[in-house]
């Protein structure tokens, strides 16, 4: 499996809208600045994340972006659904029933119980952690720092 970088980059976007304070929106260039994302494409990524309910968009010269629900609210998962969609990441292609000549209706994959049981448990693990639990995470020692150096860019960029 394979996930593309738009996830990752709208996980981190997420991340960064948790950190603004009440009521403050960050512009979307700023934060593909940040990311260092293609403007063009992150606004795809934005819009998307705003169509799924995750963050609200805030038009006009102090306009931006600030989450919509509460960072305990918003799971990976549903970063991954917003960005990818609902496709299963495994499809058969029906090489089994080919390669045993198989007739239509007797077709099947050995694969798809395996698939299908890595995928559920793949969901489960991106379903449990959350924005609040990144962030979390984000408080360790090690990102202490960096983390303080990011929220003085976030003040500086943010739009109250």
């Amino acid at each position: 499996m394979h996930m593309k970088t738009g996830v990752e980059q709208s996980v981190y976007a997420i991340l960064l809208l948790n950190m603004l304070p009440d009521k403050a929106v960050l512009p979307g260039e700023a934060i593909s600045q940040q990311l260092n994302a293609s403007p063009t494409y992150f606004q795809k990524l934005l819009r998307k994340l705003v169509n799924a309910d995750l963050i609200a968009s805030v038009p006009g010269v102090k306009g931006g972006f600030k989450l919509k629900k509460k960072p305990e609210e918003i799971c990976v998962y549903d970063i991954y659904l917003a960005i990818e969609g609902r496709q299963s990441l495994y499809s058969p292609s029906g090489i089994l029933g080919d390669m045993l000549e198989l007739e239509q209706e007797d077709a099947c994959c050995l694969l798809s119980d395996l698939m299908d049981e890595a995928e559920n448990a793949w969901k489960s693990v991106m379903k449990r952690e959350t924005i609040a639990t990144l962030a979390d995470k984000m408080k360790e020692q090690r990102f202490l720092t960096k983390t303080e150096t990011l929220q003085q860019w976030i003040q500086k960029k943010m739009v109250a």
